[in-house]
C-alpha cells in the first residue's frame, strides 16, 4: 500500500507586512547551536489568525566555531570533538543573530518581540546540569548582539507587553506556569534532569504542534515527537487534560548514524565531515531504487544490526553520548528510549566500513537510498518500543522532524513500516513530518510565556477538544 506523508514545510511571509502596525505579526528569534549547525531562524505569528511563517533563517557549521583562546575554559565539545568556550560560543550566536535579523531588514531591538535559545550539544557534557551553562552562553550572545533582557524572560503583568498585542494575551486570565503547549516538563521531586536534551526535546514537540496545523493533522494531547538532528531528542505525551504530563523520553544517535556511513566513503572530512556536506547533491531516482533494491534493502539489514534502540538500561548514566539519569526517570514513571550504535558509539567505525563498501560498489546515490531506509526502520523501531511499554494510545499521533528523519525518501519509507504496527486505520492522517521542528517549537514557547494564545486556533489541549483556557483559569485559581 502506497502512502503520502504529510509534510509541513514552512512557506514564507512577505517582509513588507511585517512592521505593519494593522497586522500583529510576534516576531521571534529562535537560535540553536547544534553539533552540525548553528542557526537562527526568524519567525511570524499573525495572531489574528494563528498561524506562524518563517521569515528568514541563518545557517552555520558549529565546526567553524573560533578555536578556543589562551586562558578561556573549555567546558564542552560537539560530537564530533569541537572544542566550545563560553566565549567562543557567545560570538558565534551574536553573529549569527545578527546575520538572520540584518537578511530580514529588521532592527534587534524594536522588531524583534522575542528570543529562545537552545542547544542540541549535549553528547561532550558529563551531566545534563553542565547543559545549563551552555545556556548561559547562549544568552551572553544574544545580549552581545543587541537583544534586551526583557525579550527573553516571560513579562511580569499585561502592561509589560507590546500594545500591539495586549488584545491576544490573556495573561491577564491566566500566567506562565512552564506548560508549553499544554505539556509539562518531566520533574521529579528533586528536580533533577532525567535527559540532557530536555529542552530540545520540549521545543520541537511544540513545534510540531504547531507544523501540523498546515497539513491538517491534530498533533494535541497525546502525542509522540521525534527529532533527528545528530543527536535524537523528543517526548512522548500523556491524554491527561487541561495539562499533559510526558511520559516518555528519546535520546541517543540520530543524523550522526547516517554522518558515519558517509565519513567512510573519504567524499567528507573523516572527523568533522556530515551526510549534509554531500546530500543537497544527491537525487535518487526511481530506476536506482528498482535496480538496487535487493542490494539496499541488503546493506540497510546489515547496518541495523549495529544500532541497538530500547529501553535506556537502569545503570547507563550516558546512552548514545547523551547523559541521562534512568533512575530519576523511574521515580517519575518516565520512560527513556535510547538509540546507540554498539555502547556510546563503538560501532560507528562498522557503520563507516558498511558506508564505503556500499560506495566503492555503487557510488553515493545507492549509500544515501541505504540511509534512508536504515532511519526509516530506526523511526518504526523506536515506535514500537513505546508501544511495547505502553506509552502509545489510541489517539496518539506522530511528529517527526529534523534532517535524519524527515530528507530523501525517509518520510514515505517510515510510513510503509508505521503502519505494520495497526496504531492507525489510516496512518497517513496521523503522522506528521515537519521541518524546523525547533524554531517553529520557539515561536510557540515565546507565545506561551507571553500567554499570547488562539482560542479558535488552540495548540493545545486534548486530540479533537475545544481550547483549555477555561480549565487553566480553574486551575490557577485553585
Amino acid at each position: 500500500m502506497s502512502h503520502k506523508p504529510r509534510i509541513a514545510e514552512n512557506p514564507g511571509v512577505r517582509l513588507l507586512d511585517l512592521k505593519s502596525s494593522s497586522k500583529p505579526f510576534f516576531i521571534v528569534a529562535s537560535v540553536e547551536v547544534g553539533n552540525t549547525t548553528t542557526k537562527c531562524i526568524l519567525t511570524a505569528t499573525n495572531m489574528d489568525e494563528g498561524k506562524t511563517y518563517l521569515v528568514t533563517k541563518t545557517v552555520k557549521m558549529t565546526r567553524d566555531v573560533r578555536p578556543p583562546k589562551e586562558k578561556e575554559t573549555i567546558f564542552g565539545r560537539t560530537l564530533n570533538g569541537i572544542e566550545l568556550t563560553r566565549e567562543s560560543v557567545s560570538e558565534l550566536v551574536k553573529n549569527t543573530l545578527i546575520e538572520a535579523v540584518k537578511k530580514a531588514n529588521l532592527d534587534i531591538k524594536t522588531d524583534i518581540n522575542f528570543v529562545v535559545r537552545s542547544t542540541g550539544v549535549v553528547a561532550g557534557f558529563d551531566t545534563p546540569e553542565e547543559v545549563g551553562e551552555f545556556i548561559k552562553a547562549l544568552a551572553d550572545g544574544c545580549l552581545l548582539a543587541g537583544v534586551p533582557p526583557k525579550n527573553m524572560t516571560p513579562p511580569m503583568g499585561i502592561d509589560n507587553i507590546p500594545e500591539k498585542f495586549r488584545k491576544h494575551s490573556k495573561l491577564d486570565k491566566v500566567f506562565f506556569d512552564g506548560a508549553v503547549a499544554s505539556v509539562l516538563p518531566p520533574t521529579g521531586a528533586t528536580g533533577v534532569e532525567i535527559v540532557a536534551n530536555e529542552m530540545e526535546g520540549e521545543l520541537a514537540t511544540a513545534g510540531i504542534k504547531e507544523g501540523a496545523k498546515w497539513v491538517d493533522v491534530d498533533f494535541r494531547n497525546p502525542c509522540m515527537s521525534m527529532d533527528f538532528g545528530t543527536t535524537l531528542d523528543g517526548r512522548i505525551i500523556s491524554p491527561d487534560e487541561p495539562y499533559a504530563k510526558t511520559i516518555g523520553n528519546f535520546c541517543g544517535f540520530a543524523g550522526a548514524i547516517p554522518d558515519a556511513m558517509i565519513k567512510g566513503t573519504g567524499s567528507v572530512d573523516k572527523k568533522v565531515g556530515t551526510a549534509l556536506d554531500v546530500f543537497k547533491d544527491i537525487h535518487i531516482d526511481k530506476l536506482t531504487l528498482l535496480l538496487k533494491g535487493k542490494n539496499i534493502h541488503e546493506y540497510a539489514k546489515k547496518a541495523l544490526e549495529y544500532i541497538k534502540i530500547e529501553k535506556v538500561p537502569e545503570n547507563r548514566n550516558r546512552y548514545g553520548s547523551v547523559p541521562v539519569n534512568p533512575t530519576a526517570a523511574k521515580e517519575i514513571n518516565v520512560v527513556l528510549i535510547g538509540c546507540d550504535v554498539g555502547v556510546n558509539g563503538s560501532d560507528f567505525d562498522k557503520l563507516s566500513d558498511i558506508g564505503a563498501e556500499i560506495y566503492d560498489k555503487f557510488g553515493l546515490k545507492v549509500l544515501f537510498a541505504v540511509i534512508d531506509e536504515v532511519m526509516a526502520q530506526v523511526i518504526y523501531r523506536l515506535v514500537n518500543v513505546a508501544k511495547e511499554e505502553g506509552l502509545v494510545f489510541p489517539e496518539t499521533t506522530i511528529g517527526i522532524t529534523g534532517r535524519a528523519g524527515i530528507s530523501g525518501d525517509k518520510a514515505k519509507l517510515a510510513l510503509k513500516y508505521l503502519d505494520k504496527l495497526g496504531l492507525h486505520e489510516r496512518i497517513e492522517e496521523n503522522v506528521v513530518f515537519v521541518d524546523d521542528g525547533l524554531a517553529r517549537g520557539a515561536a510557540v514557547m515565546a507565545r506561551c510565556m507571553n500567554s499570547l494564545g488562539t482560542t479558535f486556533n488552540p495548540l493545545g489541549g486534548h486530540h479533537g477538544g475545544r481550547c483549555i483556557l477555561g480549565n487553566r483559569i480553574k486551575l490557577q485559581n485553585k
